[in-house]
């Protein structure tokens, strides 16, 4: 049996779960909603202020399925309450970041500006040399994140460049002279 599967999902005061036909699954809760379509073979149950999803048979693939439905409403609950945030690190001499309106501006030692247009329901938030990306769905935030980092990943000799703020950079050591 699945130990994440088979675990409750607790439904926490002031948010809504309702589950349509073909597990169609919308959360509603403070901060927004989100609204996604999980596999049709496992069933979800809501009692007493819980969830508890569960699977047919032990096939491999509805084992594999069975978890991983769980953790999806289980963040889609946590997105609704209390939102995910991701923050991102600029390292390097002239490397900057901005923000005016929803226009994220980035200067990362190219010929050029980079700018960026906040995604549907992601807001970003620029502090000294910091990128707060913050949103109720974990998996746009932490794609919105990777995108920013895409733009200058960090390069081992230096450690210029956007990385997480708990990514460690493999440094490498650089060239030595003739002797």
């Amino acid at each position: 049996m699945s130990r994440i599967g088979k675990m409750p999902i607790a439904i926490p005061s002031g948010v809504t779960v309702n589950v349509a036909e073909n597990n169609e699954v919308t959360v509603k809760g403070p901060k927004g909603e989100l609204k996604r379509a999980l596999p049709s073979v496992l069933t979800i149950k809501q009692e007493n202020g819980e969830l508890t999803v569960e699977r047919p048979n032990d096939e491999k693939e509805n084992r594999a399925l069975h978890g991983l439905t769980r953790s999806l409403i289980n963040n889609m609950v946590i997105g609704v309450t209390e939102g995910y945030s991701k923050t991102l690190e600029i390292n390097g001499v002239g490397y900057r970041a901005a923000k005016q309106g929803k226009k994220l501006t980035l200067s990362l030692g190219y010929s050029h500006p980079i700018e960026m247009e906040d995604p549907e329901g992601i807001t970003t938030e620029v502090k000294d040399n910091q990128i707060i990306v913050s949103g109720i769905s974990k998996e746009a935030v932490g794609q919105y994140a990777a995108v920013i980092r895409d733009k200058r990943p960090p390069e081992p000799y230096k450690g210029k460049g956007i990385k997480y703020s708990n990514e460690v950079i493999r440094r490498k050591v650089g060239k030595t002279g003739k002797k």
